[in-house]
């Protein structure tokens, strides 16, 4: 659409959509809701306030954030028809949403080994859509805001300011805002140079500028983003060590067994373990650069470069008057991402939804749910659909996959890990976690599985079926394993 068109387009909608809200209220039910609906379930707010006074030709439907969940919002309502002078994005990041999972993996491959690089994983082609460059926004007519932060939200008059000082109108809001890194405090070292937080390019590539002088990389956490990154630093050759607090990596997921396997290859490949131990503080050189962690127990570990890996924070700011939900944070939703203001929704990892298939309120950091959740928040906003979002929890890891890797490492979860576990192979390569409750299957881990075996590990979790344990336990082979749980479904 030529800009003259866009503009006279944006006029009509001004007309009859700029100052529209959603129509739902906590209290309706979706037939309700369908039935006093006007158009896109919107009516008119009185306000009369000058186009002039805002920064966005887009103003039906605005998108704050700038990660995934954007990414895939936008290009669900381009599928609709429904971008083109009516979309426009506020982002804090200099870029176009990515594939945010490629940061601590192929982007931090050392530089003689195919680093990943942008545009290389704009999204959506972590899903195998098209690569949204930024031209991709521009042709589809979408508004892109960058390096803004929304600083302010005006409920009832439907603005956002900026830290620029633009102020947007929206008819539909959509929060995406994601998460920010958990940080250790500015009093204990938390902010020397050389201590790195991972969320965005820009990050990566001052971690990237560290590990290309470091000797010495201390990974603080035992989870996702420790082991991820403490794979990278071995590619780079560099003396490696990771702390956490636990008694074993992963423990939110991994059992102490599994843990032990992935520990034990981790060795091999030179990386130390301190388990048990706690950060006292970051000490600094005399050039004021981070030179030793110092452990609660007094001990001192030498590094010219800290990751700092300790978990996120839900980014509600300054979205807390939507409704947030105090046991798992985030903003609550319901089963369509509408929070309790009318005509604002929330997607991603900000978002507190109803987990369907486990009967309780959940918060997923995890990039197959960011783009599930934008996706059907999307197609609910735009049309009639009233399925509630009914998602299986997933989880994955990719690590070694750098070039003279002696091996690749992949493992993908589904399902709850709940009850007794039951654990198949040697880790030669392959290895299966069961999860069973009540007889039932409940999740399924599995490392260096074949395409059409990580297809079934869905199936399993989503159907629960009743498995016969002791057979399973007797399994000779992992496939043996999922032949036998296969055979329940």
């Amino acid at each position: 659409m030529s800009s003259v068109r866009r503009r006279m387009a944006n006029l009509a909608n001004s007309v009859c959509l700029k100052h529209s809200v959603s129509l739902w209220f906590p209290h309706q039910s979706p037939a309700a809701h369908r039935s006093s609906s006007i158009g896109f379930r919107t009516f008119h707010r009185s306000y009369v306030v000058s186009s002039s006074s805002f920064s966005n030709e887009n103003r039906e439907f605005v998108i704050v954030g700038g990660g995934n969940a954007a990414g895939y919002a936008a290009r669900t309502f381009v599928e609709h028809g429904m971008a083109d002078g009516r979309l426009a994005i506020v982002s804090k990041e200099a870029h176009a949403p990515y594939e945010r999972p490629a940061l601590t993996k192929g982007y931090l491959f050392p530089l003689d080994k195919k680093p990943a690089r942008l545009p290389g994983f704009h999204t959506c082609v972590g899903s195998g859509g098209e690569r949204q460059t930024p031209d991709w926004y521009k042709e589809n007519g979408i508004e892109m805001f960058y390096e803004d932060l929304v600083s302010n939200i005006d409920i009832e008059k439907q603005t956002l300011t900026t830290n620029s000082g633009k102020l947007l109108k929206y008819g539909s809001l959509i929060v995406a805002t994601g998460c920010t890194a958990s940080r250790l405090p500015e009093k204990i070292g938390g902010n020397l140079p050389g201590v790195h937080y991972i969320r965005d390019v820009a990050d990566a590539d001052a971690l990237i500028s560290s590990l290309e002088k470091a000797k010495k990389v201390v990974v603080v956490g035992g989870g996702y983003i420790g082991m991820e990154v403490a794979a990278a630093a071995i590619g780079w050759n560099l003396d490696t060590t990771i702390v956490f607090p636990e008694n074993y990596l992963l423990q939110r997921l991994f059992t102490p067994s599994l843990a032990r396997r992935y520990e034990e290859f981790y060795q091999q490949n030179g990386v130390k373990f301190l388990k048990g131990a706690s950060i006292k503080n970051l000490e600094a050189g005399v050039d004021g650069r981070v030179t030793y962690v110092k452990l609660d127990d007094g001990s001192t570990i030498e590094a010219d470069t800290v990751i700092i890996g300790i978990g996120a924070k839900p980014a509600v700011s300054p979205f807390e008057r939507v409704g947030l939900e105090s046991s798992v944070g985030g903003i609550q939703v319901d089963g369509l991402f509408r929070t309790r203001v009318p005509g604002i929704f929330a997607v991603g990892d900000v978002a507190a939804f109803p987990l369907k298939m486990y009967n309780r309120i959940a918060r997923v950091e995890h990039v197959d749910h960011a783009r599930r959740s934008a996706q059907h928040c999307v197609k609910a906003l735009l049309s009639a659909q009233t399925d509630i979002y009914d998602y299986l929890p997933s989880f994955y890891s990719r690590v070694f996959e750098y070039e003279g890797s002696p091996r690749k490492i992949w493992w993908q979860f589904f399902g709850d890990n709940v009850g007794e576990t039951i654990e198949i192979g040697n880790f030669d390569p392959k290895i299966a976690t069961f999860w069973i409750d009540s007889g039932k299957l409940k999740g399924v881990l599995l490392e260096s599985g074949s395409p059409e075996e990580f297809q079934l590990l869905p199936k399993l979790a989503r159907s629960q079926p009743l498995v016969d344990k002791a057979k399973l336990q007797n399994a000779s082979s992992v496939e043996e394993a999922l032949e036998i749980a296969g055979s329940s479904l």
